[in-house]
């Protein structure tokens, strides 16, 4: 949940967009896009903590797990091709 102590990371993911925008993004490419994760969101606060801002951002909730689903780990390299490729 974006809290009054955390509702300023909507300003810094601006000014983040901002200089990626203006300093490391190539003419070719689209403009960034911001992602915020959140243990929860209040939609509230999150609507009047991004009002007025231009950089499309997103906000999103995340849960925390011990094992990945099975979709998704079948698509990961393992630790170990993941360990060589560091390697190389």
């Amino acid at each position: 949940m974006l809290t009054a102590t955390k509702s300023e990371y909507a300003g810094k993911m601006n000014l983040y967009l901002n200089l990626l925008d203006d300093f490391v993004r190539l003419p070719e490419e689209n403009p960034s896009i911001g992602i915020i994760l959140c243990k929860g969101k209040d939609c509230l606060e999150v609507e009047y903590a991004l009002r007025g801002i231009e950089k499309p951002i997103g906000v999103s909730e995340y849960r925390l797990t011990k094992k990945l689903p099975k979709k998704l780990s079948e698509s990961l390299p393992t630790p170990e091709v993941l360990k060589r490729g560091l390697e190389e």
